[in-house]
């Protein structure tokens, strides 16, 4: 009698720990397919908008290259675009954070430096639809 007890126990932890199985290899095989959609269909930016504590500082397109020395009241950054990205080569800023960031160049990607309240953002002339629909 304690021996069904037990079988039918054992049989039970085993089904959930296959359940467990199947659900964590959807979720994984799901989570995968959404990152390579990401990757495959992310598009290039053609601007770098700067702005310095929420206001315009300026857009600079990707295409050309220069260094744009960034002087505000909240600190000194050094923007170079070169190859069509983006990135900081030199920042006042103590801990200099967005200097270490990788240069960028797809539509959406920024580098945000908090102390001089600089961020630097891709983005693309072309529309690829409303941003909200009313």
């Amino acid at each position: 009698m304690f021996s069904k007890k037990k079988n039918v126990q054992k049989m039970g932890l085993q089904k959930k720990i296959k359940n467990d199985i199947i659900l964590i290899a959807v979720l994984i095989i799901t989570i995968s397919a959404c990152a390579l959609g990401l990757l495959l269909f992310r598009s290039e930016g053609d601007i770098a908008k700067v702005t310095i504590n929420g206001e315009l500082y300026g857009n600079f397109p990707l295409n050309t290259d220069q260094t744009i020395e960034i002087v505000s009241a909240y600190g000194k950054n050094v923007l170079v675009i070169e190859a069509g990205k983006a990135y900081i080569k030199d920042a006042s800023c103590p801990d200099g954070i967005c200097s270490s960031h990788r240069a960028i160049n797809h539509n959406g990607q920024s580098i945000i430096c908090l102390p001089n309240k600089l961020v630097v953002e891709i983005i693309s002339l072309e529309s690829d639809g409303p941003d909200i629909i009313s």
